[in-house]
């Protein structure tokens, strides 16, 4: 779609860049490598300042996937990056066409903390599209459960695919595994039972 794409994942250190800037892979590369010159708050911030030299060479597309950043760089310093990355949509070097930006975490007091101010928007995102997930389970190899099966085991979560298919696809087997990994009590069971109970029958009963 004619977008300059970059990607980063700040805690764990991975990017991938979507266009011929050749310097824009060259210095995520560096400083993905340097882990002493740039921490992960410097990792961070460089892909702010990428995106302005993308805007100054007259790129009208741009698009920009952050992830498990706030992890990477603090809690405390949330709002103030995400406003930095907000600030280059209302307040740009040089006009744009499009861009898209979105900043993805998996821990939840960020959300409390972004959420306070008017200029945020949250969007709570939970598994994959029945189209999308069908997408992937046809990629894993070998013989396998049938598509409804395995969506219906996994409700179309792809960490619980990768689960199922390094099971050899067996439900009961990953059952043992998260009872045993997560330390799931008789005692736990017999006091959430009630809960999932309501929930079965009313989903909004968890509300």
């Amino acid at each position: 779609m004619n977008f300059d794409v970059i990607y980063i994942d700040a805690l764990y250190r991975e990017f991938f860049a979507h266009t011929d800037v050749v310097e824009v892979s060259k210095r995520l590369s560096e400083a993905v490598a340097d882990t002493v010159g740039y921490p992960a708050i410097k990792l961070a911030d460089l892909v702010i300042q990428l995106v302005k030299g993308l805007m100054r060479r007259f790129r009208k597309r741009i698009s920009i996937l952050v992830d498990e950043v706030f992890q990477a760089i603090g809690l405390e310093r949330a709002e103030a990056y995400v406003k930095s990355l907000l600030n280059l949509i209302e307040y740009p070097p040089e006009p744009y066409e499009r861009i898209v930006i979105i900043v993805a975490t998996s821990e939840g007091f960020s959300r409390w903390r972004i959420g306070r101010h008017l200029w945020s928007w949250i969007m709570l995102v939970w598994n994959m599209s029945r189209k999308g997930f069908e997408e992937l389970y046809e990629r894993a190899p070998g013989s396998k459960p049938s598509f409804e099966d395995v969506w219906r085991l996994t409700d179309g979560n792809p960490r619980m695919l990768t689960t199922l298919y390094l099971a050899n696809w067996s439900a009961d087997s990953v059952v043992e595994f998260i009872v045993r990994s997560r330390a799931i009590t008789k005692d736990f069971v017999s006091w959430w039972r009630k809960y999932l109970e309501k929930a079965v029958e009313d989903p909004d009963a968890l509300v």
